[in-house]
């Protein structure tokens, strides 16, 4: 799935998070965020922390894969 603004990840949080049956108090508690983050984040806020962003991610199962813009080769540290 390509996500391109806020509002659409926010979407697709509530979307599988709907679809496993856990409700944004539970998500919150198991991402150790706070339940006004969880609602902010389905509702698309630009500015949620980026780390708890990623902890809300990881615990839906979700994981975030960039893509090298053609012509750009990816590159090891």
């Amino acid at each position: 799935m390509r996500i391109q603004t806020s509002k659409e990840l926010g979407q697709c949080i509530q979307m599988l998070r709907k679809k496993l049956k856990v409700t944004q108090k539970d998500l919150a508690l198991t991402a150790g965020t706070g339940y006004r983050f969880i609602s902010e984040l389905e509702n698309g806020k630009p500015t949620c922390e980026l780390e708890k962003v990623l902890r809300v991610l990881h615990t839906l199962g979700l994981k975030v894969d960039l893509a090298f813009p053609p012509g750009i080769e990816g590159f090891n540290e």
